[in-house]
């Protein structure tokens, strides 16, 4: 664990006051980046030190879930957000004051708040404590380690003083005014084809935050240029899916527009713990691909995983507004971080 001073609260706090040589931003572009990992671990790099707003608590209505986190460095470089846009610059200021004097604070804003001159637009009350990691390294390197093996991982984040502890699976209930919060690796989308929804998917998917695996079996050696795809394959389908790790953060898609293929992938995928599998196809086409499922023996409960034809019926025409559909089906069900607010004590 880190190791910082008692937690003070901001009411007693001389009110921090943002550096007059950096404005704060017009628009709040830094509402943006919903994943830190990569800011942090860029800051790092530039030999920066950060402190982090953890929403901790909510009571009423919250522009943003609990556990919601916005970054700020030592530069005064901001990421993340943690409100609509009505508390961000004093979080900001705050954070700055907490880098300077390493000492994390709870702030407390909305209704029933004694802060008077900070009210929330949607009429809640929310708790955000302010603190900082200490060597960013460190904790940077256990955010990324989890994350390229594809593991969940907890942190426990004692409000009274800022300190934290990371773990791979906890071993008990969090104690009194911990603060828990399990992080889930990035969702994958594996895609299986070349046509336009394909390509719509992989220009839009990487913008809500899922990393894409593409598979084209016998396609062109590099994968679509100018698509930010993590992943490509272009060898035969049977080894690409053989090789293929589909974990509980994964969903499968396929828009092979062959009923072989789209076979083989729906079958390598209802084996798997896919959270998330479609195939791009007519209602008919749809039938057929489920009496195929059926004859290979998987039953009635596994074959309704698959959702075909794929995507929301939102009237979508092009493959922009297909690809919409299709990512609006998987944001209901995707993997998410999960918050727990801290006991009284």
């Amino acid at each position: 664990m880190t190791d910082t001073s008692p937690v003070r609260s901001a009411v007693t706090a001389s009110p921090p006051v943002w550096p007059v040589r950096q404005a704060w931003p017009d628009w709040p572009v830094y509402g943006l980046d919903s994943d830190l990992l990569p800011i942090l671990e860029d800051w790092h790099a530039r030999g920066h030190r950060a402190a982090l707003a953890t929403l901790v608590s909510v009571c009423g209505s919250s522009p943003r879930p609990l556990g919601s986190e916005m970054a700020v460095n030592d530069a005064g470089e901001v990421a993340g957000y943690v409100s609509g846009g009505c508390v961000e610059a004093s979080v900001a200021a705050e954070a700055r004051q907490v880098l300077a004097n390493g000492e994390p604070v709870m702030l407390d804003y909305g209704t029933g708040s004694p802060v008077l001159d900070v009210r929330l637009a949607c009429g809640g009350r929310i708790g955000i404590l302010v603190w900082s990691p200490g060597d960013l390294g460190i904790y940077t390197s256990a955010l990324r380690g989890a994350r390229d093996a594809r593991h969940a991982i907890t942190r426990d984040l004692d409000l009274r003083d800022g300190t934290y502890r990371f773990a791979a699976r906890p071993s008990s209930e969090p104690g009194e005014h911990v603060f828990r919060q399990r992080h889930v690796p990035p969702s994958r989308l594996v895609l299986v084809g070349g046509d336009p929804v394909t390509l719509a998917l992989c220009r839009q998917a990487p913008m809500l935050g899922f990393e894409v695996v593409l598979l084209r079996p016998s396609g062109p050696p590099e994968p679509p240029p100018g698509m930010p795809v993590t992943h490509y394959d272009n060898r035969r389908l049977d080894k690409a899916l053989n090789e293929l790790r589909i974990d509980p953060y994964s969903a499968v898609y396929t828009l092979a527009h062959d009923m072989d293929d789209d076979h083989a992938v729906l079958t390598a995928a209802l084996a798997s713990d896919a959270f998330a599998i479609g195939a791009l196809g007519s209602k008919r086409k749809a039938a057929e691909r489920f009496q195929r499922l059926r004859a290979e023996g998987f039953d009635e409960d596994r074959i309704e995983r698959v959702s075909s034809p794929a995507g929301h019926d939102i009237g979508a025409q092009g493959p922009q507004e297909i690809a919409l559909s299709i990512l609006a089906e998987l944001l209901e069900s995707r993997p998410r971080d999960s918050a727990r607010m801290a006991s009284a004590a």
